[in-house]
């Protein structure tokens, strides 16, 4: 899966970041995917966002894998929420802005907007509608790597991303809830 929406973002030339736990995942495996995680997630600029809402919502995206040898067609889903450009929290039911879906297991990458809401007493901090927050230093510039064997961008700063989102064992500890 993040493999297709990796190849969808290069392909339409949109720039995203894989983040929270899909972020941790790559740090310790280079892999999208803790054992323990159930779905993907991925960061987007609020332009980047809106674009994907005027342009691509409710895209189907044709993706071959080749698995064992044999070649899997999948089609994913782009579904932008409605909601995606409010940028203030709400009352919490619409804080992801968009999901990439494979159609035939409904397993998800979630994706957030993060932009700067309060430019005039907080310049350079940027934020998503779940309370993360960041400064764009810490974003920008992405650095190129690579996930699931494919081109990505992470996080300038991820070591302190991640530090502060999970902590200093996130990092350190090889073993979780045994």
């Amino acid at each position: 899966m993040i493999r297709a929406y990796l190849q969808f973002f290069q392909e339409n030339g949109l720039e995203t970041w894989i983040a929270h736990g899909t972020l941790l995942g790559w740090w310790w495996n280079g892999k999208q995917m803790l054992p323990w995680d159930w779905d993907l997630d991925a960061q987007v600029s609020s332009e980047t966002l809106q674009h994907l809402g005027d342009y691509f919502n409710q895209t189907v995206y044709n993706y071959t894998s080749i698995l064992s040898g044999q070649r899997r067609p999948r089609q994913y889903l782009l579904d932008v929420n409605p909601a995606s450009r409010e940028r203030e929290r709400g009352d919490g039911q619409n804080i992801i802005d968009a999901r990439w879906m494979d159609i035939t297991s409904g397993i998800f990458t979630d994706i957030t907007g993060i932009s700067e809401l309060n430019n005039d007493i907080e310049p350079g901090v940027l934020s998503d509608k779940n309370f993360h927050t960041y400064r764009a230093a810490d974003i920008y510039p992405l650095r190129e790597t690579t996930c699931e064997g494919v081109l990505a961008k992470v996080p300038f700063n991820y070591v302190d991303i991640l530090i502060t989102e999970y902590g200093n064992d996130s990092l350190r500890r090889t073993e979780y809830e045994k």
